[in-house]
Parts: C-alpha cells; structure tokens; sequence
C-alpha cells in the first residue's frame, strides 16, 4: 500500500521497482518510448487514460492504484497527536479531594519530560506515554493548593513548564490550533505565578506557534514586547534574563526571515550573536540559546535565501556535539541535507537522511521537507541511489 497522495509518477515507479520491471521493457509492453515513460515517472507528462490502463495491467495493479486519492500535501504535517492527551487538556483530572502530587516530585517528572523531548529518539512516542497523566496531575496540583500561596506558585510554575512543552509537542504533531491553547495557558499560568523569566519564555513559545501558524508579523509583536519588559533586569545584571532576551531575539530573526526580509534578519542575528557571546551556551528555558544555536539560525537563513554554497561553508564550522537538544542538531542536519538538495548532490542529500534515520526516526517520518527530498532522489538519482532513497522513503511512510 502506497501513501494515498503520492503522485502518479512516483505510484508507477514504485510498482516497477516492485515488479523488477525495466523502463525501457514496461515502455515497450505499452507501446509508449522509454523517453516518455520516464517523464512520467518525474512528473512532467501526465499518462492519457488508456496508457495509465494498459501502465496498471502490466504491473499487475488496478488503475486505481496509480491514481492519487487526495491534494498534495501541505507544508503543515498530518495530525499525529495521541488522542489521550488531547483528552486530557479537555479534562480536569483526579477529583480535587484528592492527594496532590508532591510539588518535587511533579518537578522532577516535567524535567525528565523535557530531557526525553529533547535528548530522545523515540520521543514522540515516549510523550505520548507520559504526558496525559502529568497533565492531569499538574492541574491537579494548581487546583489543590491555590490556599496556600507558597504552593500554589510553585504548582503554577509547574504548570507553565509543562505547557512550554506541551506547545513543541502539539506543534509538531500537526496540531496548530492545540498549541496555541497551550502557549496561551503557559502564559497566564506564568503571570499568575509573577514569574517574570517565565513570562518571557511564555512569550517565546507564543512566538513560535505564531510563525508555524504563518503569522510572522504577531511573532514579532509578541517576542520584541518581551524583549523589552526584560530589559529593566538585563540592566541591573540577571544572566538568565540576558539569555532569555536573545533567545527572543532569535524569534525575531526567524520572523524577517520568513518575509524574506533578509537585510533585517541577518542584522538581528548579529544583536543575538553578541548576547549568545557573552551569556555562553546555555538552556534557559529549554530554548537552547547560546552560541552554537544563533550559528544555526545563520545557516538557516542562508539556506532559505538559497544561498545553499554559504550555508554549506558554514555548517562546516558549526560542531553541535555539546548541543543539549537532539532536535537542535537534527534540525542542522535536514537543513545540510536541504543545501546538498539544491546544488543536486544525490549522494550527500541521501548520506544525511540516512543519518537523520538514524538520529530520529519519528522526526524524519514528520518531516515535509525530508519527504521531498527523499521523493526527489526516487525521481532523478542514480539507480542505487533512488532505490536506497525508496527504501527509506517506504519505512518512512513516505510511498
């Protein structure tokens, strides 16, 4: 069974493959040349009726199987959000008579929460296994001990931590409109603890949803107005509040980069180099800001420029070994792989989704940018190279 919106080009050839079929022998079966057969298969002719029917009979298939059943997909993934943390953000956990999870321990499981997010490959699958109850459990302990304010803070910080990640995660399953809610509880449960660095970083995430819901402009609005409500405590000296300053300046960047604005991005990026500097290599917030991170954001500008050359330079200079998030440096990696794509260097581009694999299997399978790449080898690359490309495209869930 092959992905219902895969084209019809690649639905043929990926039948042929499975056949052990030659073009040029499939061409002749059909009456047709090897030449126009092969622009087919790349998407540049598309097959009358009758060679689509006589194309299926030699390969054994209805002509419904080399038809596509719906659009081609959009640069937003699929939603792939597990159903029972959707539940649980509607829910309200255990009855409030209940014991409460001891405020150390619902601290500890966030932060090992967030450790998996980051540093795991399977983590979407680990996620899904430990967040429906932690999100119970936290709500939990906001409800259970807003009479004591002491408590009742630290549950709120709690809180805001878990919606920091429950924001990445909902994003990154396809679910725009979930994250938002998300970022939006993070920011109230940030205010009602009056925690100023996590009001910031409440902000931060509220950027990122903006820009993956292509609202460049309200990203901007949003990290900027933080920026400068932190500024009274980067004045007097607070590091974590400086990092976080850059770490919302770097949301900036992403924004004028996104309006194709590159003069302004790449001016920001050097205001966020200079603070990265100076604070060092750091995780505040779980933003993973510092040196290394502005680097990767210049190579990502680079590359969205399509200047692929400047950006490979760069990535050669780049060492990502001490970043503390893997999906950091499989990030770096699929936008290496991006710039070899542009300058049609088959080998490199499949060296480095094969690495991705490797790295992170759920991410690349979540990857819109990689499913192209891996698709285009099928289309243009040398015979071993398409079929090693196939094949990861068929565990991919990419055919």
């Amino acid at each position: 069974m092959v992905a219902p919106d895969l084209p019809i080009g690649d639905r043929i050839r990926h039948y042929r493959n499975k056949t052990g079929r030659r073009q040029d022998v499939l061409a002749g079966l059909v009456g047709i040349t090897p030449d126009y057969l092969g622009q087919i298969e790349r998407g540049l002719k598309t097959p009358t009726i009758p060679v689509l029917h006589a194309i299926a009979q030699e390969l054994g298939v209805p002509t419904s199987a080399l038809l596509t059943q719906t659009p081609a997909p959009t640069a937003a993934p699929a939603d792939s959000t597990e159903p029972a943390i959707t539940q649980a953000l509607m829910g309200y956990g255990p009855a409030r008579s209940a014991e409460p999870t001891p405020l150390p321990t619902l601290r500890e499981r966030i932060e090992q929460a967030w450790r998996s997010w980051q540093t795991s490959p399977t983590r979407f699958t680990d996620a899904a296994t430990v967040l429906p109850t932690l999100i119970a459990d936290t709500e939990h302990a906001v409800r259970a001990h807003r009479s004591d304010p002491s408590r009742h803070r630290e549950a709120l910080r709690c809180s805001a931590d878990l919606y920091f990640l429950l924001r990445s995660y909902l994003r990154r399953t396809g679910r725009v409109d979930l994250s938002l809610m998300a970022a939006d509880r993070a920011v109230r449960a940030a205010e009602d603890a009056d925690d100023p660095l996590r009001i910031a970083a409440a902000q931060w995430n509220l950027g990122h949803v903006l820009l993956a819901a292509d609202e460049p402009d309200g990203a901007e609005q949003v990290t900027m107005r933080a920026a400068e409500e932190l500024q009274p405590r980067v004045a007097v000296g607070e590091e974590k509040c400086r990092a976080m300053a850059g770490a919302l300046q770097l949301v900036t960047v992403v924004a004028a980069s996104r309006r194709r604005d590159w003069w302004t991005a790449r001016a920001r990026l050097d205001e966020a180099r200079a603070i990265a500097l100076r604070v060092g290599e750091g995780n505040i917030g779980w933003t993973v800001y510092g040196p290394t991170n502005v680097e990767l954001h210049r190579i990502s500008i680079e590359m969205e420029a399509g200047e692929a050359g400047e950006a490979l330079r760069m990535a050669d200079t780049v060492d990502t070994s001490g970043l503390p998030s893997m999906e950091r440096e499989f990030t770096f990696t699929l936008e290496v792989a991006r710039c070899y794509d542009l300058r049609r260097e088959d080998a490199a581009v499949l060296l480095h989704l094969l690495e991705l694999e490797r790295m992170a299997p759920e991410d690349l399978a979540r990857q819109p940018m990689a499913r192209d790449m891996m698709l285009g080898l099928v289309r243009r690359a040398r015979t071993m190279h398409a079929r090693q490309a196939e094949a990861l495209a068929e565990r991919m869930g990419a055919l």
